[in-house]
């Protein structure tokens, strides 16, 4: 036997080493073990949540599920008050009210609804609420009933139904599963009064709803006072 390996030798540290041959590219830089982290890694992750894989135990950003929830989050959302449709004005074209109209708006919603600057003002006022679209769809589907041609009419509707019937429109209006079958089979050969029925219950929502509310609100009350009290001077 070896006189070293009888006595229990083993050869210096230096024996054992590898010979340095430069630094070692970072493609081939062997993995770290589970318990060391590099104090860049550590302070990423002290800022950043995981995003955990639901199909993996692990944390990695290279997976399929992943993949597709980042594409999604990048993808170009609308704005809340973006809408496809162009035809309708921040505010409709009229004259000033008078005390008197004003007075008539409280008398009944038809009236209210029949005046441009009545819509003007209670359009003003549903914003405030954050139901404006209510207001907008009412008026989209007004434009849609004086339009004649065919192909202009089905573009219009289509436009109509992506901004607030559809469920992924940010300005989709509360309608119930009655009218959204209707309009559903309607939507596949659309006319000018494919919204009718949708319409009359948004019209219906807005009278009972915030009709009431707007009669007692400030924005209302304070016109009909300044309107009162130029008319007076005058």
């Amino acid at each position: 036997m070896c006189f070293k390996k009888r006595h229990g030798y083993s050869p210096p540290d230096h024996f054992n080493a590898k010979i340095y041959t430069g630094p070692i590219p970072a493609e081939r830089q062997p993995p770290m073990s589970r318990n060391e982290t590099s104090p860049s890694r550590a302070q990423q992750a002290g800022n950043q949540r995981p995003n955990t894989c639901c199909f993996c135990w692990c944390c990695c950003c290279s997976c399929s599920c992943l993949t597709v929830r980042n594409e999604d989050e990048n993808r170009p959302r609308r704005k809340p008050q973006e809408t496809k449709l162009e035809t309708i004005p921040n505010c409709e074209a009229c004259t000033k009210p008078t005390a008197e109209e004003m007075r008539l708006w409280a008398q009944s919603f038809d009236k209210l609804m029949k005046n441009p600057a009545g819509r003007n003002v209670f359009r003003e006022f549903l914003r405030t609420e954050y139901s404006e679209e209510n207001m907008l769809f009412w008026l989209a589907c007004e434009d849609l009933k004086k339009e004649v041609n065919k192909s202009v009419t089905e573009e219009k509707a289509r436009m109509i139904y992506e901004d607030y019937i559809s469920i992924l429109s940010p300005k989709e209006v509360s309608l119930d599963s009655r009218v959204r079958e209707v309009i559903n089979r309607k939507m596949q050969d659309p006319t000018s009064h494919t919204f009718d029925d949708a319409q009359l219950q948004i019209y219906t929502l807005m009278h009972r709803d915030s009709y009431p509310r707007f009669l007692n609100s400030t924005l209302y009350k304070s016109m009909v006072q300044s309107t009162s009290r130029s008319s007076s001077e005058s």
